[in-house]
């Protein structure tokens, strides 16, 4: 029966090639698209908006953070796939003792490619995930390193009442360092909530409001602007920062894509 790791380092077993999974992250969800696994899964949340197809079709089995054991139940999954940020604790630990869960852990693009080639070996698809994780390497290899005159002092923000950012420790962080910004909350641990007035403290240069968890919008850049009239301010796509799955393809591109617009309108 072969045995699996997941990156909380916990060893899983299955009896076969999966034919019934689960998903519970929705950037994983994506994945699994990409991998061509449409027969296989039978169950999402309702937060895998991506492909659409399966949103509107394949069954919900409850929210990232409210799932529902009795949906689950009546899937009968060979394979759940969880995330340890985006999912539970409690409720996965129910999951343990009657399927096999395997969780990821991903803090850094590293974690994210060897994610990729594990999903890919747990469901049959070794060389598709394979090709898949050497096509994101090979996309993110020609970022062009951003020099330190022209790395933006940046507060990333994901939530408002209360305002929350990316800190450390945080896939975001790690995108942001892909994407040649210095994040001034890089000391703070995981999402901190924050005053506006620490912006002014931290001199910072450029707000990022993201589109998810919550949906900052056009009328919301003012707020900040008043609390900071200096900084440039914008809306950014939260998938490219935070999906660390198949969409990591489109990130690089959208990253110069991005710091192409700001020397445009906010030229250093």
């Amino acid at each position: 029966m072969p045995a699996f790791t997941d990156q909380l380092h916990r060893t899983i077993s299955l009896p076969g090639t999966p034919r019934r999974i689960i998903s519970l992250v929705p950037s994983q969800t994506e994945l699994l698209y990409a991998l061509g696994l449409e027969e296989e899964v039978v169950g999402i949340t309702k937060f895998c908006i991506h492909p659409t197809a399966w949103h509107r079709s394949k069954t919900r089995v409850g929210g990232t953070k409210n799932i529902h054991p009795d949906i689950i139940r009546s899937l009968q999954p060979d394979l759940i796939l969880a995330n340890k940020e985006e999912n539970e604790q409690q409720q996965i630990e129910e999951l343990l003792p009657h399927y096999p869960v395997w969780v990821s852990d991903i803090a850094t693009l590293e974690d994210a490619l060897e994610m990729i080639r594990t999903v890919g070996d747990l469901t049959g698809r070794t060389e598709n995930a394979l090709s898949l994780a050497q096509n994101i390497q090979q996309a993110f290899q020609t970022q062009t390193s951003t020099p330190p005159s022209h790395r933006r002092r940046t507060a990333y923000f994901i939530w408002r009442n209360p305002w929350m950012v990316a800190g450390g420790g945080t896939f975001i962080q790690h995108m942001l360092e892909h994407c040649g910004f210095v994040n001034i909350f890089h000391d703070r641990s995981r999402y901190p909530v924050i005053q506006l007035e620490e912006l002014v403290q931290k001199d910072c240069e450029l707000v990022l409001l993201s589109s998810e968890p919550y949906p900052f919008r056009e009328k919301h850049i003012g707020e900040i602007k008043t609390a900071l009239p200096s900084a440039a301010v914008t809306l950014v796509d939260g998938e490219m920062f935070s999906w660390y799955g198949s969409r990591l393809l489109e990130s690089p591109a959208y990253f110069r894509r991005l710091q192409q617009g700001l020397q445009e309108n906010y030229p250093l």
